[in-house]
């Protein structure tokens, strides 16, 4: 059995994880700097940690377990404030988006650690070009069966997040056609995009297990859907955000996020109703609040914005892509890295 940790924090509590690129502050390009972040913050008392990730500049702040989403938003500020001092005194500035604005993604630089090494030599192309960036958010829920009954109930409504985080129109330094560049360049990689519909969590472990001992995969975070189980933290992880720029958009999404881990109705595992998220997926990426998405009870076509003002009870507020959109129109895709700058420590 794969180890869990269910219960043993408060349900509903909150971890969020932040993937905020590293750029040389003078040309605005990624620096392979991650090191000299987690080497500043070394002897800090923070409420969390930084970690690396696969991109050496890419920096991930993780909070510590937090009671409620105000904790967790005042951490993310603190943890971006003392990342972006270490940043500003050695030349270099953090930036948060879900991809680079300029920067072709198979040049990006790897951290030079096994695990990331091996993934590369299994998986190929599709994992270098895995330098885009998310927003994951963690929810306590009370035991490995309520874990599962909540990862049907949300995964409905996941599309409409995506929409309302949306933060990644460019690839490649060309504009993608996408609000969300990300979610598809994700989907590249094997084991992502919705979970299948299993029915139990002792079938998902059984999954997870039998595919660990055939050699398919080293364990359960070797799998990169857009919502999981993670039993040894003993959470929920939702990971089908773009990574904000803005603090407030990030915490926007975590309540959320929290909120539908909470409310969302309970509904049966449907290998059918994966197709229509697969179908809401892209249309979420490609045209954000836009979108015409299948209702989450399948007979009806809605607008993302009109299910997003459902949940937050209130008129969504426009992607984040869509700024990008418009300050490259005004001052070029170098403009753009300039503002994500300005905003991600505002």
């Amino acid at each position: 059995m794969i180890p869990a940790r269910f219960g043993e924090s408060p349900p509903l509590s909150l971890g969020v994880e932040e993937e905020v690129m590293i750029l040389d502050a003078r040309t605005l390009q990624p620096a392979a700097a991650v090191h000299v972040l987690l080497d500043g913050v070394r002897g800090l008392d923070l409420p969390g940690v930084l970690k690396t990730e696969m991109h050496a500049s890419v920096v991930e702040l993780n909070t510590g377990i937090c009671a409620d989403v105000e904790e967790a938003v005042a951490a993310l500020r603190e943890l971006r404030s003392a990342a972006a001092r270490v940043a500003r005194t050695n030349g270099l500035a953090l930036a948060a988006a879900g991809a680079h604005p300029t920067a072709p993604l198979e040049t990006l630089p790897v951290v030079e650690e096994e695990r990331y090494l091996a993934m590369i030599r299994q998986i190929g192309r599709a994992a270098l070009r895995q330098g885009v960036s998310g927003l994951h958010v963690h929810v306590g829920v009370e035991s490995a069966e309520r874990c599962y009954e909540r990862l049907e109930a949300v995964l409905p409504w996941l599309p409409v997040v995506l929409a309302l985080s949306a933060n990644s129109p460019f690839a490649d330094g060309v504009d993608s056609g996408m609000l969300s560049v990300r979610a598809p360049i994700l989907a590249e990689l094997p084991r992502a995009g919705p979970p299948p519909a299993f029915g139990t969590y002792a079938a998902w472990e059984a999954w997870v297990e039998r595919l660990a001992r055939a050699g398919v995969l080293e364990d359960e975070t070797r799998i990169w859907w857009d919502v999981r189980p993670h039993p040894r933290l003993g959470t929920l992880e939702i990971r089908v955000a773009d990574q904000p720029t803005a603090l407030a958009r990030t915490e926007l999404l975590v309540r959320l996020l929290r909120d539908l881990v909470e409310r969302a109705p309970p509904r049966a595992a449907d290998p059918a109703a994966r197709g229509d998220y697969l179908q809401n997926r892209w249309a979420a990426a490609r045209f954000g609040l836009e979108a015409e998405l299948l209702h989450p009870d399948g007979d009806r076509l809605v607008t993302a914005r009109e299910l997003a003002a459902e949940l937050l009870g209130a008129e969504p507020p426009e992607p984040e892509a869509l700024r990008q959109l418009e300050v490259a129109a005004r001052d070029g895709r170098e403009g753009v890295a300039a503002d994500l700058v300005a905003r991600t420590v505002a």
